[in-house]
């Protein structure tokens, strides 16, 4: 269990591994590395402004300060535009050549393609959506036994993949379709080997993914339900409304050479699910567990919300006075950035702060570092949701969607999901952490809480309506 404080002290310590004293030897970091992406740092990691290391003969990288993140994701970005062997491997069997693992020209025409449509200018077609989903949540929340507690990662997850499936693929998906797709993804990142020992034995490229029994059932899964989507959007018999029709018609009107294929689109449709889905699940569920450490903080959200609705239903245009709520967000994603590490593979010899990066090397930003680095940051493992609102962050010190041309094109899709979801929830509901839950964080593809977030749901007010949706 975390510390806590009181609450003139306004913050408290959530839970993290305990740093190594020192750096443990290469085969101890490997195989930790294999099962918990969090373990295998020592205390010197988290102030060293660059580290180089060896693993087999390979050499990593790590870029762990402002200045060398400036050079690693923007200044000499050319250099380090290509996603890790690792991740490209991990992913390509799910994801194929989606904008998320594919580099070069084809990154860039799909980035002209996909950013556009998720972009914070396009939120007026998506908050309704994620403003209805989740007063149904608030529905279906109504109707649980307060008195049984409910693992609120595996809630999160679904509301968030409700969202996105009416956003990507339109409001007459089959619930069957959805739970399948879903599945698919949870059962191929449990599968997925996350370290490629190929790449270290020599291979620039890595070793081609093993496609298991298990993994291809989970893939099928997740790529026959979206061809299917994709295909009925193609006959006319998709919403208009959908981020696939978005990409159907964008795709139209650009060069010939540039138009998506069907299996290009379901490629993009998977990446944008598997971004906007489990991302932003995690994020809420670290959300939730904090301010319920936190009564001041969750206190402070319900009597903004309160505030914020007042005023009349939610929209487009108020979510941006949900300002401490925006920040609690912000912290969370400080804290336990969805995403830990940022993986790179150096296409051409480059040197940094006098250590030389060759072609080949694997170069890292670790924002679960970077973001608790006390140069940086004041009281950094601590959660303190106002830093956010007394100032911005060091540049190039909070990297939570990375920076740069490959910073996160659903950026502002995903913050804004989270901060309507947290605030409708916590206006209608009090979530109490169960007694003696375990709550640990986990690193595979990302950052979860390892053994969920079980948590008593409670309505706050049984008789209060509905007040986030405008008629």
């Amino acid at each position: 269990m975390a510390s806590t404080s009181s609450d003139t002290d306004r913050s408290f310590v959530p839970p993290r591994p305990t740093p190594l004293p020192a750096n443990p030897n290469i085969l101890t970091a490997i195989l930790r590395a294999r099962k918990d992406l969090l373990s295998v740092w020592s205390r010197q990691a988290y102030l060293s402004d660059t580290m180089l290391l060896k693993v087999l003969g390979r050499q990593i990288f790590i870029a762990n300060s402002p200045a060398t993140v400036r050079r690693v994701m923007l200044t000499e970005g050319a250099a380090f535009h290509r996603k890790s062997p690792q991740m490209r491997r991990a992913l390509e069997f799910l994801l194929g050549d989606g904008l998320f693992i594919s580099d070069g020209e084809l990154w860039k025409e799909r980035r002209e393609i996909v950013a556009p449509i998720v972009h914070r200018n396009q939120l007026h077609r998506f908050v309704p959506a994620m403003i209805e989903v989740t007063d149904e949540w608030s529905d279906r929340w109504r109707a649980l036994d307060p008195g049984k507690p409910v693992d609120i990662l595996h809630e999160m997850a679904n509301l968030t993949a409700a969202i996105i499936c009416r956003a990507v693929f339109g409001r007459h998906l089959a619930g069957d379709t959805a739970n399948q797709i879903i599945e698919g993804f949870s059962r191929y990142q449990s599968d997925i080997d996350q370290m490629n020992i190929g790449y270290y034995l020599g291979a620039d490229e890595g070793w081609p993914t093993r496609k298991t029994r298990r993994l291809r059932r989970s893939t099928k899964m997740v790529r026959d339900n979206i061809a299917s989507i994709v295909e009925d959007h193609e006959a006319g018999r998709g919403d208009e409304r959908s981020i696939i029709s978005m990409l159907l018609q964008d795709s139209a009107q650009c060069p010939a050479h540039t138009h998506l294929t069907r299996d290009a689109i379901a490629n993009e449709v998977a990446t944008i699910f598997m971004a906007g889905h489990e991302t932003t699940a995690n994020t809420l569920a670290w959300a939730w567990y904090l301010l319920s450490q936190a009564p001041w903080a969750a206190k402070r959200v319900r009597d903004e919300v309160g505030e914020v609705l007042a005023a009349g239903p939610l929209t487009v245009e108020s979510v941006a006075n949900l300002k401490y709520t925006r920040a609690v967000i912000d912290e969370t994603l400080r804290l336990y950035p969805p995403v830990p590490l940022l993986t790179r593979q150096s296409s051409a010899d480059v040197e940094i702060d006098g250590n030389r990066i060759r072609k080949g090397d694997l170069v890292l930003v670790v924002p679960w570092l970077l973001h608790r680095n006390r140069k940086y940051w004041p009281r950094p493992d601590h959660f303190m949701p106002d830093r956010f609102l007394t100032g911005q962050p060091v540049n190039f010190s909070y990297v939570p969607f990375a920076i740069g041309p490959r910073i996160c094109a659903g950026l502002a899709f995903g913050r804004t999901e989270a901060v309507i979801c947290l605030a409708l929830l916590a206006d209608r509901f009090d979530l109490t952490l169960a007694p003696g839950a375990e709550i640990v964080p986990h690193c595979r593809l990302t950052l979860r809480p390892k053994y969920g977030v079980p948590m008593f749901i409670a309505p706050r007010d049984e008789s209060a309506p509905a007040t986030g949706v405008a008629a």
